[in-house]
């Protein structure tokens, strides 16, 4: 099987165009050794109770806080750096601006679930709903209860982040279908300030995003981004399609590959065909989740399509593209590779009648 390189070139220029989107938008952070300090075991059940209370604090701050600053993105060798700028009130509901400070400009704005992404070279503005809310510093995509089903935590104790104090905590995996994670959480607000994920072989650090810089708690002026959405003229607007999707109506088995994953969510969205004169390529998008971390299945036709069967990796993240029939089968996610395979394992296609 043919190896892909996770570049701009190959793979991630053949995903569909939100995910190359995300990939630009939430770049962030500089490697930083792993701390060996030894803490707390989970099987003390003070501290799974206490680490369940701190996952679920880290996800409410990142939607009820108010906070602005600069975060560096770090996967592989890929690594960007971006601002933000969060405003939260029970009246007016969520507003953020997500600004790209390296490569090409590129800014998001969103009101609660509404995004506007600016593609300047292009005078672009893809005006789309969010799908996920798991985005930095957002962590999780259920409560911690249920992330701590399939991780062992551990409490290791205080340090410092970009100048604030914070608690770090370990999650280490139960199983080897998923990697380790480490995070570090404003001692005050709960505000994930830092977050790696680790080999658990090794501790390597394979991906990580990290507050440069943050003051949390001040008041944020949500003005500039609600003229943000509003000023449009000179934009070229575009509302990607989108769509749900049963994709077990239409023939698809995923069947049980591997344990704490659950199907969160299926979509279907448009790709461009390689020839222009063509339509463009439905692909469903099955979204698996553990709480922590994310796998999706992309299913898509062979016909009028110039993706190639191979595997790759950048950091923590790992891509799979196999031939089913007359379907590609793509899977990407920050897991290990071995999940992938067992997730691939356990796809089977019958044609609906």
């Amino acid at each position: 099987m043919q190896t892909v390189r996770l570049n701009n070139k190959t793979i991630w220029g053949r995903l569909p165009a939100f995910l190359c989107c995300a990939a630009v938008m939430f770049t962030a952070l500089s490697a930083v050794s792993r701390a060996h300090a030894q803490g707390a075991s989970a099987a003390d059940p003070a501290a799974r109770q206490s680490a369940a209370q701190w996952l679920d604090r880290i996800q409410q701050a990142a939607q009820q806080q108010n906070y602005e600053g600069t975060f560096v993105y770090q996967r592989g060798e890929f690594v960007q750096s971006s601002r933000i700028t969060h405003y939260a009130s029970k009246a007016d509901g969520e507003f953020e601006k997500l600004e790209s400070l390296d490569g090409k400009p590129r800014t998001m704005l969103r009101h609660n679930d509404d995004l506007y992404t600016f593609v300047p070279e292009r005078k672009l503005l893809v005006v789309e709903k969010r799908q996920n809310k798991d985005a930095f510093p957002a962590l999780l995509s259920t409560n911690g209860d249920r992330v701590l089903a399939v991780y062992e935590p551990k409490m290791l104790g205080t340090d410092r982040v970009a100048g604030l104090d914070s608690q770090v905590i370990e999650l280490d995996p139960k199983d080897s279908f998923r990697f380790a994670y480490k995070l570090w959480a404003d001692a005050k607000t709960g505000l994930l300030l830092r977050s790696q994920i680790l080999d658990p072989s090794n501790g390597q650090v394979l991906q990580q995003l990290a507050f440069t810089q943050v003051r949390v708690g001040a008041p944020v002026d949500k003005t500039p981004i609600v003229n943000g959405m509003r000023n449009r003229a000179g934009w070229t607007v575009v509302r990607p399609p989108l769509q749900p999707v049963d994709m077990e109506a239409q023939g698809w088995s995923f069947g049980a590959p591997a344990p704490g994953f659950l199907k969160i969510r299926e979509v279907r969205r448009p790709m461009a065909s390689r020839d222009a004169s063509d339509p463009p390529i439905p692909v469903d998008q099955a979204v698996f989740s553990d709480g922590l971390s994310t796998l999706s299945v992309f299913v898509e036709p062979v016909r009028n399509n110039s993706r190639k069967e191979g595997s790759g990796s950048s950091g923590a993240t790992h891509v799979l593209v196999k031939r089913s029939g007359d379907y590609f089968i793509t899977l990407l996610g920050e897991v290990p590779q071995s999940t992938l395979q067992q997730f691939a394992s356990a796809i089977e296609y019958k044609a609906p009648r």
